[in-house]
């Protein structure tokens, strides 16, 4: 594909009426504004066409404006927008709820509320596990992303841009190294290291905070913002035992790795892990602002009437654009389809791996699929501005592909899982012409 002229007339004066009104503090990792997206692609406002490695950051698994989504939300837009669950309840929330119920990782009883975002399934999955456990500190691991507010921020481990500045955070929070496995803490190599960042646990509960105090650990499957790091299979079922030993609850946030794009519809039943509590948001209402926290009843239902919730919760549009969205998922075998794609585009990297030094790691579970760049393969010193480059050129060329990781240096996908194989194709030639181009 040739290279674009970007950004257009009308995409440049809507990016001078965004500098205006807009706080410089919302960026935009794209020099152009959407007029219409179907499937895995976006027309800009000047009529350009991009394939969409991205998303929206991992929220169009089921593809931009399925029509069976669309049409559900329509047909309720006609009925009623809002009455707040809590004084009127509706049908919509309850008939989600029992789906997700149905759907989530665990053999036993089951109970969902929503809220608006990832970040508020965080928080609300945080109140309920000290309420239930009667302690406060909460275990969270390095490089991970849950949020932007006070306490998901603080969950949170990139510094910036999401922390600096932003200080003091919340309290009784505590953080130990992740299964990152290409840059190890311990300078360990897997599988020889006999997954020392689990048997970590125990010293860190002697000299950092003791395991009777913790309430939960909370761990994203696959970590997303902090590069697709994917842990070992041994690592989750460890985290359940360590849990289970102590008395802890385990918190799986499964907001990016939800509804199908790991080949699962969770990403724990790769490794017939059950969590206590589990977040989602993000594909779960196919573009929609919505989120979830379904957990073990008895655990759910620990809080009082008005301890959880908020006025906009389960709003009736996106709780049907769920309930369709959902329906499209199974119905399409989309988690089939998500180890389809990710099979291919591993191979692909593991080609351009073959051929470009940059490429220091191939990684992914599903249709998650990263590489990350570094300056030589021995120092794994972060190519941070090399994939600055390869990024500017995709969506230079008719891509749009995202960023990610600590240093800033991994390239990551989330096309919709309805992407044809021609446009992944198409895509995946697009990166490697960047990467050519480096």
């Amino acid at each position: 594909m040739e290279k674009l002229n970007l950004p257009g007339p009308g995409s440049r004066a809507l990016l001078e009426k965004k500098q205006k009104y807009v706080p410089r503090g919302i960026g935009n990792s794209m020099p152009f504004y959407v007029r219409e997206a179907r499937g895995a692609l976006l027309t800009d406002v000047d009529g350009n066409t991009f394939i969409d490695f991205a998303g929206g950051i991992g929220v169009i698994n089921a593809g931009h404006c399925p029509p069976a989504v669309v049409q559900a939300v329509q047909e309720q837009a006609a009925r009623y927008l809002h009455t707040c669950f809590m004084v009127v309840g509706y049908q919509p929330y309850v008939d989600l709820a029992e789906k997700l119920c149905q759907i989530t990782p665990g053999s036993g009883e089951k109970k969902t509320f929503f809220v608006n975002s990832g970040a508020e399934a965080v928080e609300n999955a945080v109140k309920i596990a000290r309420l239930a456990t009667k302690r406060q500190a909460i275990v969270a691991f390095d490089a991970a992303f849950h949020g932007r507010t006070l306490l998901t921020m603080t969950l949170t481990s990139k510094v910036k841009p999401y922390k600096f500045g932003f200080g003091p955070f919340a309290p009784e929070v505590y953080r130990i190294p992740y299964a990152y496995c290409y840059r190890c803490a311990y300078g360990r190599t897997y599988p020889e290291c006999d997954m020392y960042c689990l048997q970590h646990f125990e010293n860190f509960f002697a000299a950092t905070v003791a395991a009777e105090e913790v309430a939960a650990i909370i761990a994203e499957p696959v970590q997303g913002e902090g590069g697709f790091i994917v842990p070992p299979p041994e690592f989750f079922p460890g985290l359940r035992r360590i849990c289970d030993r102590y008395g802890i609850l385990l918190i799986a946030d499964e907001v990016q790795t939800g509804f199908c794009r790991t080949g699962k519809m969770f990403a724990v039943q790769h490794w017939n892990v059950e969590p206590d509590l589990l977040t989602m948001a993000k594909s779960l209402a196919a573009g929609l602002p919505l989120s979830a926290v379904t957990g073990r009843a008895e655990i759910m239902d620990v809080p009082d009437p008005g301890q959880i919730g908020g006025t906009y919760g389960g709003n009736p549009l996106a709780c049907v654009a769920a309930l369709a969205a959902i329906e499209i998922m199974e119905r399409d075998r989309l988690a089939d389809r998500a180890m389809e794609i990710g099979g291919y585009t591993m191979d692909r990297f593991r080609q351009m791996q073959s051929k470009f030094p940059v490429i220091g790691d191939v990684r992914g579970l599903g249709a998650m699929v990263a590489i990350e760049l570094v300056k030589d393969r021995q120092s794994k010193a972060p190519a941070k501005e090399a994939c600055a480059q390869v990024v500017r050129y995709c969506y230079e060329h008719g891509l749009v592909t995202l960023s990610a990781g600590v240093y800033g240096n991994v390239l990551r996908v989330l096309m919709p899982l309805c992407i044809t194989s021609d446009q992944l194709e198409q895509g995946l030639a697009i990166i490697e012409s960047a990467l050519v181009a480096l």
